[in-house]
């Protein structure tokens, strides 16, 4: 999931470099570290102590506080370079910054010991996805400050919010979900599949009599 993540991050020409953190110990990207992506071996306890060392290693290789910062979650493998294009197209003049999200297309349905205590109003929901693209100085200083007051912060959208700040919201994919139980790999699998056979097509080719009226024009 790793890899392909970072096959879609690498597609982006404007993103300046790619750094990937991992667990202390952690030596799965050892000798398979493509062009361009550093590791740092700073992961934490939560995503807020993780993303924070990161954030604390970019900054050590020179990245200033205005530099943006996109975070996103490699078990979210299906992203695309649009995807991040379509973030950073909406955010890069954005005074706070955003993420991808979803709008939730089903009913919700708050449970209570295994049955319906309620209808939670899907009306302006949505479902929180990565990358989530802040300043690095603005979240470097929320994500600090969640974890000195004791808040728990499920996202850096979440920590910004904890900060008084809005972050946008950009409509992302329902196919960049977050693999997590044993279906979602086998859907992920496909949607892979899919794509490379998608891609392995050949283009078709243009009909004769177009060719020769370019040739005949040049």
């Amino acid at each position: 999931m790793v890899m392909h993540t970072l096959q879609a991050f690498a597609r982006v020409p404007r993103i300046a470099r790619c750094l990937v953190v991992v667990a202390p110990g952690d030596d799965f990207l050892d000798g398979r570290t493509p062009a361009g992506v550093d590791v740092a071996a700073c992961g934490g306890d939560s995503r807020a102590a993780s993303v924070l060392g990161g954030l604390a290693e970019l900054a050590g290789m020179g990245a200033e506080a205005d530099d943006w910062v996109l975070v996103h979650d490699a078990a979210r493998c299906l992203v695309t370079a649009v995807l991040v294009d379509q973030l950073i197209d909406a955010c890069h003049s954005d005074p706070v910054g955003g993420l991808l999200a979803h709008p939730v297309p089903d009913t919700l349905k708050q449970g209570q010991e295994g049955r319906v205590a309620a209808t939670v109003p899907r009306t302006d929901k949505w479902l929180a996805q990565t990358p989530q693209m802040f300043r690095l100085g603005a979240l470097t200083q929320a994500l600090t400050m969640a974890q000195t007051l004791g808040e728990s912060v499920t996202d850096e959208a979440s920590a910004m919010e904890a900060a008084g700040l809005s972050p946008k919201l950009v409509r992302g994919s329902a196919h960049n979900f977050k693999v997590t139980y044993a279906e979602d790999f086998v859907l992920a699998e496909a949607l892979i599949h899919a794509r490379a056979a998608a891609n392995a097509k050949p283009r078709a080719r243009k009909p004769a009599a177009a060719k020769a009226l370019k040739e005949s024009l040049t």
